[in-house]
């Protein structure tokens, strides 16, 4: 499947829920490339498998990761930064496989965002009790370009806030094969998840990944 396949069946009638000005999900986006991002998790994983980074204040992140792309995002004591070598290996992460990139690209103009071209995916792994702290995303050069974030596996309660920590904040219920879009006026929101709850899930077992790409330099 092409990007323009996947955009164009993207145009069949869908829950496309908009979160506010430049953000929106797109429920079961991600399920016309099930397959193969389920085996480009996998083998991303084998060449730099998932990892639990140290925040700089010295706390274990509760989501394992690991990278894809030319640039990968990493947490220790010196801060949090892009760098094109995983620390782990001193190998270059694995490329972004195609499937990644035709879906990042389709949900983007999707959601209002044409011609993103992402330089870096981000793989969480979440287990049941794992959760995301309401946080923005402020590491990438240019802060218009959308985040997009794609649910595979358990469901998860994502957490949807404003500019400022202490705004009023959205729960967005997120399955697997949902897409969340947000940039432009929304890209500096806060946002994170809630624990995960026990649950299973037939290809997946139980956790949920979760894809983040972004535009980094």
């Amino acid at each position: 499947m092409t990007t323009a396949d996947l955009f164009a069946a993207s145009q069949t009638p869908r829950r496309d829920e908009p979160l506010g000005d430049g953000a929106m999900v797109l429920r079961g986006f991600a399920l016309a490339e099930e397959a193969p991002l389920l085996q480009a998790v996998a083998a991303i994983a084998a060449q730099a498998p998932f990892r639990h980074l140290v925040t700089p204040g010295g706390l274990r992140m509760s989501v394992a990761m690991t990278n894809a792309g030319p640039l990968g995002w990493v947490s220790d004591h010196r801060g949090y930064r892009y760098d094109p070598i995983d620390p782990d290996s001193g190998r270059p992460w694995p490329p972004l496989p195609p499937a990644f990139m035709r879906l990042a690209v389709a949900a983007a103009a999707r959601a209002g965002f044409p011609g993103f071209v992402p330089d870096a995916c981000l793989l969480n792994r979440y287990e049941p009790g794992s959760r995301l702290s309401l946080h923005q995303d402020r590491d990438e050069r240019d802060l218009g370009l959308p985040i997009v974030s794609v649910s595979l596996g358990i469901p998860a309660m994502f957490r949807f806030g404003g500019l400022r920590r202490t705004d009023p904040v959205q729960r967005v219920p997120l399955v697997h094969g949902d897409v969340v879009v947000w940039g432009g006026a929304a890209r500096l929101r806060f946002h994170g998840v809630l624990p995960l709850k026990p649950n299973h899930h037939e290809a997946l077992g139980e956790c949920r990944i979760n894809l983040t790409f972004r535009k980094a330099g």
